[in-house]
């Protein structure tokens, strides 16, 4: 195992020169000019001259890119060129708005997906077995930011029951944790935890109703493969009772390959929650950066894009260690 977790920290490292050799390229290959969008339209050519070399901009690609990775390996993905703030400072301020999102989506997504997703494997064939192949198809297939927009039309302009825009309303709690959620009841204020619930409501549907569809069907089919197992026909031929069989001998079977699947839905999330974040004005490092493409900060860009492939890699080493750690049986030698 402890060869496994180097093995996958070296793999962290590759991924890391990988994603900066591509982001280094996407950035230069983009249209427009940084300098001239920090200078202004109204600045002359010698002041955006200027500010090029401040910036590095007029060196050698290679010495730009050496400085670049350099600065990465030090934590400094640079400085916004809108705000002037460091960018893992402005990402990391807004990040606990977009881990709450998707752990709320994700824990959405499980306690729906793995009961609808057993009853459809019990009930083979049923309206449930039906609804579980119908939510998986419109999972892969719905753009995030669609759903995202009929959940607005529907739930807060038809039926006004949700806001559709914003994390707050108010005053909020006092910041300890950044995640309003936890603040409120740290705060032990009730008003203020309703008022953050209310918001969370329609990205966390959108982005739950996305993932609940795939991981169901996956506890679906799983559960039909274990209970036409031999162990379990063994069970039902010694008397056990059906319940007893489902929940104690099928289920933990059942639900191992989860952890993969679980690890593949926060990296989806990682994704479709940029778009969500947008369509509902969220103020997550997803919508951050969105602002960030259209204002051609580079440095943003390209430090989230960093940031999101080391989060990708180390989830899933951490879902194959837990996988090894749950079942022997696929544990790396």
């Amino acid at each position: 195992m402890a060869r496994f977790v180097l093995q996958r920290l070296v793999l962290l490292a590759l991924v890391l020169v990988g994603v900066s050799l591509i982001t280094f390229a996407i950035a230069h290959l983009a249209p427009g000019d940084p300098a001239r969008m920090m200078a202004g339209p109204a600045a002359s050519a010698e002041a955006v001259a200027t500010l090029r070399a401040e910036l590095g901009l007029d060196l050698p690609l290679w010495h730009q890119y050496a400085r670049y990775l350099g600065d990465l390996l030090r934590f400094d993905l640079g400085t916004s060129n809108v705000s002037g703030e460091p960018v893992l400072g402005e990402i990391l301020s807004r990040a606990p708005a977009s881990i709450e999102l998707m752990g709320s989506a994700l824990l959405l997504s499980l306690l729906v997906g793995i009961p609808i997703g057993i009853g459809a494997a019990v009930k083979r064939g049923g309206w449930l077995d039906r609804t579980v192949s119908g939510l998986s198809v419109a999972g892969i297939s719905v753009p995030p930011f669609w759903l995202g927009l009929v959940m607005v039309i529907v739930l807060y302009r038809q039926f006004e029951w949700f806001p559709a825009s914003g994390r707050f309303t108010g005053d909020p709690p006092p910041r300890v944790t950044g995640f309003l959620l936890m603040d409120s009841l740290l705060a032990f204020d009730l008003q203020a935890l309703a008022a953050a619930a209310a918001h969370l409501a329609l990205p966390v549907l959108s982005l739950a109703l996305l993932e609940t569809g795939p991981l169901a069907r996956l506890v679906r089919n799983q559960m039909r493969a274990v209970l036409a197992s031999d162990y379990v026909r063994m069970a039902r031929a010694s008397g056990l009772p059906e319940r007893t069989i489902l929940w104690r001998h099928a289920l933990r079977n059942a639900l191992t390959p989860l952890v993969t699947l679980v690890a593949a839905s926060i990296a989806m999330m990682l994704f479709g929650s940029v778009s969500l974040e947008t369509v509902f004005g969220w103020p997550g490092a997803g919508h951050y950066v969105v602002q960030s493409i259209f204002a051609l900060d580079f440095p943003v860009i390209m430090g989230f894009a960093v940031l999101t492939a080391i989060a990708y890699v180390l989830v899933n080493t951490v879902a194959d260690v837990a996988l090894g750690l749950i079942d022997p049986q696929v544990r790396p030698a």
